[in-house]
């Protein structure tokens, strides 16, 4: 397996002394250095601290070595397409166990007709890092709720639907929630 932790946090235009503080417990720039560049062993709950002190899966940090990359020709920005410093290549997405996803059949907020939302599911002690991201709640009788996670007191969960003028849901004790970490989207 490939360590990509370096790859992901340069993505996101962060520091070594950025990611060590946002760890829980933080920990220090000199400790994820070591660790993204493999002088110290990287251990499971190490590369889940690291995932969430990024925002990002932790099967975003490894890659194997068959997964297939794709090769970054250009970077877009504000002022165009501009050639890369660096070769870069993005890793084919890997699929967690527990996994689900989410069709959308209709345009509502960000999301567009067609779209597929892959959702990563996180039990009651994991919710915490999904507060003001976009989940898929569970119901009774096989229903369903879909908006941004905006609180939890308790055993209760606080959801804003995506709908214009939509009102907050509160949600008591699910069994578990479906963030969503990757949207797929034919143009």
């Amino acid at each position: 397996m490939i360590n990509r932790i370096r790859d992901a946090r340069k993505v996101k235009g962060l520091t070594l002394d950025d990611v060590a503080k946002r760890c829980n417990p933080t920990t220090t720039a000199q400790t994820i250095g070591r660790l993204e560049t493999g002088m110290r062993t990287l251990s499971l709950d190490w590369l889940n601290r690291i995932a969430d002190a990024l925002g990002v899966d932790s099967a975003e940090l490894l890659a194997l070595p068959d997964q297939d990359e794709l090769p970054v020709a250009a970077i877009l920005d504000h002022k165009g397409a501009h050639a890369l410093k660096k070769t870069e290549a993005i890793s084919q997405p890997t699929i967690e166990t527990d996994m689900v996803a989410l069709r959308v059949k209709s345009s509502v907020g960000d999301y567009r007709s067609g779209d597929d939302v892959w959702l990563s599911r996180r039990t009651p002690d994991q919710y915490g890092p999904a507060l003001n991201r976009d989940i898929l709640v569970p119901r009774p009788a096989g229903r369903f709720l879909f908006g941004r996670l905006i609180g939890r007191e308790g055993d209760m969960i606080q959801v804003l639907p995506l709908g214009s003028g939509a009102r907050q849901q509160v949600v008591k004790d699910p069994e578990w929630i479906g963030v969503a970490v990757r949207l797929v989207r034919a143009l």
